[in-house]
């Protein structure tokens, strides 16, 4: 059974930084991609970042990039996301997700299905 575990949230200043970590279980982790998604109050929830955990390949979107820095440690199955010039449009609750590898490469943001519980992220202006 897939699990997954955020930790790292909390309130910072706008300006700041954050390090969100996802410990992962469960599953094969060099053969999965890892994603954080995010869902603001009222919005739909939105893909922020992918990292195959075969390739280190990665996929940013673009009101994150340059700012946010995904990585992955497979020998603890652990990913991480370093926020950094966060700004009060990037609160949200941030889950992590998991998803095979598509012959390889990193799937579509739509076919993750397995989340983590989310941990929420706080930029005060």
């Amino acid at each position: 059974e897939v699990q997954l575990v955020e930790s790292g949230g909390g309130l910072v200043q706008a300006g700041g930084s954050l390090r969100l970590s996802c410990a992962a279980s469960g599953f094969t982790f060099d053969d999965y991609a890892i994603g954080w998604f995010r869902q603001a109050p009222g919005k739909e929830r939105e893909g922020v970042s992918l990292i195959s955990s075969s390739d280190g390949s990665t996929y940013y979107a673009d009101s994150v990039k340059g700012r946010f820095t995904i990585s992955s440690d497979n020998a603890k199955n652990t990913v991480y996301l370093q926020m950094n010039s966060l700004k009060p449009e990037d609160t949200a609750v941030y889950y992590c997700a998991a998803h095979p590898l598509v012959r390889g490469l990193l799937p579509l943001l739509e076919v993750f299905a397995s989340w983590g519980q989310g941990t929420q992220v706080t930029v005060s202006s």
